[in-house]
């Protein structure tokens, strides 16, 4: 992720000869024409053999600028490897110069997963933001889409405060308190002395990212925090007397934070990419509504309100049947939860689109299992061997004679026994529960991998143009954009 001219430095040819006065350290050609390139291949090979046969897997994808303003679209897969190992493989940040169209988008996303000889039948679910175009784009290829948790509780807080003047004002007052610290030395100076004096934390204040509502929230708690002290500063300087915060502005921070809060530590955990997320998502809808945005009959506010909005937009955009059966199987195959979240009414319509699902899972390997004989026995069939006649023993005159289950009964069976088994921990990890469990239900067991390697949101596309971002740094911002695909990858995928 350092640029290449590093080995060309003064400083880092003196660490190698001092290291090894031997060693003869290559030009910046070596690493650029040879060394990377090859790294690549083999890195790509790799996760190419690693990809290959997967039985389902789940995507996000997103779409950024880099410092240069040049357009890129990321793709991103998940998928529970034979240990039971949720993985995940930056496949690529690809330039993408065209229009952001629905069609065009949808075009790529197709490329992109052919390029990586991915069937497109095994994709389970894209998570994606709520974006028109990427919208579109997957109507367009008839792919199942989740739609970011934290994109929409982000749109459920940006509505639930935007025509509030109460919360206008006092987020106004924030920004511009910040800013004012931010630019003069000599108030951060000031600020430290009155943390001293007032022994309050030394912390310095926090300025808001436009697109991250939790900024917004951690800038209001850190003013709240340093109250006295901001207060002290601003009003011994006349010039900036007109920033000191009101107490109506003090109430209405306040019950902002104590409304939204809690909210920020639930999108942290859901933004994980190396653990389950998808079946949290109806578990803290639930939680949600019984408790942490439940409103209290006896009080009324700003809190209160803004409490309702966030939970009635979150409401409306979860009815949606599609994401509500997707969320629904997911819960119901993570062992921390089963039926905790259903009626009885869906738990009938669960068990039949098990059945359903898991049917079409056998034939379907059926189906490979008999073109992959098919082609082998074309292969052998040039060169015919004699082979001798088996004798049969007495075990297998019995064994004709036993019948196995039907497919539905043993469908039951499997349903049966996992709904009676005691629920897993909620602390617990599901696919080490299903790790140990699989040989009990192999049918089941092999939904659980297709429904639980969906991510709640989009986060694994944004971290890989975080790294993107340090790497076309404004030291190397005339990266070439194939280049800039490979240091990603090469970043993301070289130490998994």
């Amino acid at each position: 992720m350092v640029p290449i001219q590093t080995i060309e430095r003064d400083g880092f040819r003196h660490v190698v000869h001092t290291l090894d006065s031997r060693y003869e350290l290559p030009g910046r050609k070596f690493f650029s024409q040879k060394c990377l390139p090859e790294l690549y291949m083999e890195v790509r090979d790799r996760v190419m053999n690693e990809i290959r046969h997967l039985e389902a897997y789940s995507a996000t994808t997103d779409l950024w600028s880099s410092r240069t303003t040049e357009p890129y679209i990321s793709l991103t897969i998940h998928f529970i490897d034979d240990d039971w190992k949720l993985r995940s493989r930056c496949l690529q940040t690809a330039f993408f110069p065209e229009d952001h169209t629905g069609a065009i988008i949808a075009l790529g996303l197709k490329n992109a997963l052919s390029a990586w000889g991915l069937d497109e039948a095994r994709l389970v679910c894209m998570t994606t933001d709520s974006g028109a175009n990427m919208v579109r784009a997957l109507e367009i290829n008839k792919w199942t889409r989740l739609a970011c948790f934290g994109h929409r509780l982000h749109n459920a807080i940006e509505r639930s405060v935007q025509h509030d003047a109460r919360v206008a004002r006092a987020t106004g007052m924030c920004k511009k308190v910040v800013s004012t610290f931010s630019y003069s030395w000599k108030k951060k100076n000031a600020l430290t002395s009155a943390q001293r004096e007032l022994n309050l934390p030394p912390h310095k204040l926090i300025t808001e990212s436009p697109t991250r509502w939790g900024s917004r929230v951690k800038m209001m708690e850190r003013v709240l925090e340093q109250e006295k002290a901001i207060t002290q500063v601003l009003a011994a300087d006349q010039k900036s007397r007109h920033l000191l915060p009101t107490w109506q502005d003090i109430d209405v921070l306040e019950a902002i934070t104590k409304a939204l809060k809690p909210l920020q530590d639930l999108t942290d955990a859901l933004s994980g990419e190396e653990y389950v997320s998808v079946s949290y998502v109806k578990p803290v809808l639930h939680l949600l509504n019984t408790n942490i945005l439940k409103p209290e009959e006896d009080k009324a506010g700003l809190c209160e309100d803004i409490k309702k909005r966030v939970l009635d937009y979150l409401n409306e955009k979860y009815k949606d049947p599609a994401t509500d059966e997707l969320l629904t199987m997911a819960t119901f195959l993570d062992p921390r939860f089963k039926t905790t979240y259903m009626s009885p009414e869906k738990l009938e319509e669960v068990r039949s689109r098990v059945a359903t699902e898991t049917k079409a899972l056998e034939e379907k390997t059926a189906t490979d299992a008999s073109s992959t004989e098919d082609q082998s026995e074309r292969e052998t069939s040039t060169a015919p061997v004699q082979l001798k006649k088996p004798k049969h023993s007495l075990g297998s005159f019995f064994k004709k004679c036993s019948s196995a289950p039907p497919k539905q009964q043993g469908i039951d069976m499997e349903l049966d026994g996992y709904l009676l088994m005691v629920t897993a921990d909620s602390d617990s990890d599901p696919l080490e529960w299903w790790r140990l469990q699989c040989s009990h239900f192999p049918r089941i067991s092999r939904l659980a991998k297709k429904y639980l390697c969906i991510p709640a949101t989009s986060s694994p596309s944004e971290r890989a143009f975080s790294t993107g971002g340090n790497i076309v740094t404004s030291s190397r911002a005339s990266l070439k954009p194939e280049n800039v695909d490979r240091l990603v990858f090469l970043a993301k995928n070289l130490n998994v």
